[in-house]
């Protein structure tokens, strides 16, 4: 079982724990704000899943119908959770205004707050694990889940703070007031998780400073060739695809341009984790002038 893996499950149980926490403080206080954000835990279960089987079928290795694998499930599941969240943004501006219309007082509100308190931390612990090891398993899925899972702090936080305040100063109205002014964020998260998610499934390039990487590699290893053109990058999950055009002098033997392209291949996949390469070779009469110079 990958560390990936445990993680996504991981992500289920700590779900269903929070979920549960939180489904108590909503019984202790009756609070409007509280059952709203027991709504987006139940999202976050259900999230969690979804992650879960898309880094399943993201580790398939290729095969004849998907011959450049299956990476790319990890961005539905990305887009899938930043719809969830967005939906759960707007179960909670619906109980909002509701309990505007309806203020009432919270029963046991300080024994809620303390409870979804433990939710929150847990929350926060667990995003963070999350997002740091997503980023470093280049993990779409577990980084869209983390930052979801930070969403859910944020609205924890502005829950307690809003109890805190109507508690207080005993105006209730404060509890949905809160609920609302958290969904207008979640919104916010939600939309750039399926803005980001989305840019993978439309093969977006890679980052600046990433394409600087490669342009420098190709620069500094293809000794014996004289210009590389048409470079092209792309990201899916933990892969990242480059290729380009090489052109070397027209004595160069198939063996001495092959042995460039090793070195080149072998210092990229050093530099970027997951490259997969794609070099063509061309003779000098294809130089363009424009492109990578190779460095003597």
């Amino acid at each position: 079982m990958s560390s990936t893996f445990r993680l996504a499950v991981g992500s289920i149980v700590v779900g269903v724990v929070v979920l549960g926490i939180k489904l108590l403080a909503w019984w202790l206080t009756g609070s409007v704000a509280m059952f709203s954000d027991a709504l987006e835990s139940i999202v976050n279960v259900a999230t969690a899943v979804a992650a879960l089987i898309a880094i399943r079928i993201a580790a398939r290795p290729a095969d004849a119908s998907h011959p450049y694998g299956h990476d790319k499930a990890e961005f539905f599941s990305a887009v899938l959770e930043g719809v969830m969240i967005i939906i759960a943004a707007l179960l909670i501006l619906r109980e909002a205004v509701h309990g505007v219309l309806n203020p009432v007082a919270l029963d046991l509100p300080v024994e809620g707050l303390l409870v979804n308190g433990l939710a929150t931390v847990i929350n926060a612990v667990w995003a963070w694990i999350l997002v740091t090891r997503g980023r470093a398993r280049q993990s779409p899925a577990l980084v869209a889940d983390g930052r979801h899972l930070f969403t859910d702090v944020v609205t924890s936080a502005g829950v307690i703070v809003g109890l805190l305040l109507a508690t207080v100063t005993g105006w209730w109205i404060l509890d949905s007031l809160m609920a609302a002014a958290v969904a207008v964020n979640i919104l916010w998260s939600g939309s750039r998780v399926v803005k980001e998610s989305l840019s993978g499934l439309m093969d977006e390039a890679v980052p600046q400073a990433t394409l600087e990487t490669v342009r420098s590699v190709i620069a500094t290893e293809a000794g014996g060739a004289m210009e590389a053109h048409d470079l092209r990058t792309r990201h899916a999950g933990s892969s990242t695809f480059i290729d380009f055009h090489l052109v070397v002098p027209g004595e160069t033997t198939v063996f001495d341009a092959h042995e460039i392209c090793d070195r080149i291949e072998a210092a990229l996949r050093e530099a970027v984790p997951g490259a997969m390469i794609t070099i063509h070779v061309e003779p000098e009469h294809k130089q363009k002038h424009s492109g990578i110079v190779v460095l003597d």
